[in-house]
């Protein structure tokens, strides 16, 4: 990704707290536009944490963020959202009592600069499932159905920046094969990424950079396949 591509999100100095418990240590992370980050760590070593503080679900947070150059250090999750930036979080969080159509037009909004290119024809045509259970709810659907769905949902607000949090975690192997598929297509379709993945290997392989944390601190961060041969990485991904 070329230097020169337009800062979408650059958090700097970021400290996040859930009551006395201190968990993020002055963390620094820049995405560009069209840019795929990984993050990775261990379990319990403030992923999902720096996540949310982004986002603005962590409340006790220090620092400063910014998106499109604007201040969101004290911005609410839906102030985040509107600006360009589309979550899907681990344990999917889809509606179970609406219909998979439901979830996903609820969701549907343009995005900035009046953008309208993941219209429901083009999700429904990345998710073939969906498409085949359009009228089914969302409790009905299998664990990776539901996946492709909070993937579509997400998606279908057009964000400049979509974040996955564990998007694979717990699926069989076909169902992991096809959002591997998902994650390459929205790659190449421009969109900026920044994933969480427990297969580091797939994830640096798809990755201009990554950083990894370790109890709230950036131990390692840098070209991803720079860090696929770095002599550390296993010790701090306990592999």
């Amino acid at each position: 990704m070329a230097a020169s591509a337009e800062i979408i999100l650059e958090a700097q100095g970021i400290h996040a707290w859930y009551d006395s418990s201190h968990v993020l240590h002055g963390v620094n992370l820049e995405i560009r536009q069209g840019e795929t980050v990984g993050l990775l760590g261990r379990n319990g070593m403030g992923k999902s944490t720096l996540i949310r503080t982004l986002l603005g679900h962590v409340t006790q947070r220090d620092g400063h963020i910014s998106l499109f150059g604007h201040d969101i250090s004290q911005a609410r999750p839906h102030q985040v959202a509107r600006m360009g930036v589309a979550y899907v979080p681990e344990g999917r969080g889809i509606f179970g009592n609406l219909s998979v159509y439901e979830n996903l037009v609820m969701a549907a909004r343009r995005g900035r600069d009046d953008r309208n290119d993941w219209t429901l024809e083009r999700v429904l045509h990345t998710f073939p499932r969906l498409a085949e259970r359009l009228t089914h709810l969302g409790s009905q659907l299998s664990g990776g159905e539901q996946q492709m769905l909070s993937i579509g949902r997400a998606l279908m607000t057009h964000p400049e920046l979509i974040i996955l949090d564990e998007a694979t975690e717990g699926l069989a192997p076909l169902i992991v094969a096809d959002i591997w598929r998902v994650i390459d297509d929205i790659k190449s379709s421009g969109l900026a990424v920044l994933i969480v993945d427990r297969d580091w290997h797939k994830v640096l392989s798809r990755s201009s950079r990554a950083l990894i944390l370790q109890k709230g601190l950036v131990v390692l961060q840098g070209d991803a396949q720079d860090l696929l041969t770095d002599k550390d990485l296993p010790s701090y991904l306990g592999v």
